[in-house]
C-alpha cells in the first residue's frame, strides 16, 4: 500500500530525547481535495513505551520485515490507523510509560471497528470526557 492509498500515515521524527512520532489521516479539505491532516503526535516517551504497537501497525501494512525508521510516511490501513490514532491521543499528557506501554498492548489486542468507533466519538465535541474514559478502559491511568 502506498501513502496516496492509505487511510493513515504514520511519520516518524528524530528529536534530542528520542525518536517521536506524528500520525496523520487522510481527509478532505475546503477544495474537496484530499489532504493529510494531522491527528496527534507522539512524544517520545509514548513512542518508546508503544514501540511495539507503532512497530505491529506497521508491518500489517509494509510486511513482516518494515522497520520504524524516521524520514518517510509508513501508510497504515483503517483497522491499525484507528487504533494507533487512539493511543496517541490516549497517552498524549502522560508521563507513566508502564501505563502508557499497557495502553499500548490493550490497542494492539483491540478490535479495529471498535478503536474505529472510539476516534469517532473524540470527534464530536466531548473529547475530554471520551479521551479520560478510553484512559481507564486501557488502564493508561489508575
Amino acid at each position: 500500500m502506498t501513502v496516496r492509498k492509505a487511510s493513515f500515515a504514520l511519520r516518524v521524527v528524530r528529536r534530542r530525547a528520542g525518536d517521536a512520532g506524528v500520525l496523520y489521516r487522510r481527509s478532505l479539505d475546503d477544495k474537496r481535495r484530499e489532504r493529510l491532516t494531522r491527528v496527534a503526535p507522539i512524544s517520545p516517551l509514548a513512542f518508546s513505551a508503544g514501540s511495539s504497537l507503532l512497530r505491529a501497525a506497521v508491518r500489517a501494512t509494509a510486511g513482516p520485515t518494515a522497520k520504524l525508521t524516521p524520514g518517510p510516511f509508513h501508510p497504515l490501513d483503517p483497522d491499525w490507523g484507528a487504533r494507533v490514532a487512539c493511543y496517541a491521543i490516549v497517552a498524549s499528557g502522560l508521563r507513566d510509560p508502564d501505563r502508557m506501554h499497557r495502553a499500548a498492548a490493550n490497542f494492539q489486542r483491540a478490535d479495529g471497528a471498535e478503536a474505529t468507533w472510539w476516534l469517532g466519538l473524540m470527534g464530536n465535541g466531548r473529547r475530554r470526557r471520551v479521551v479520560r474514559a478510553l484512559r481507564i478502559l486501557v488502564e493508561a491511568v489508575q
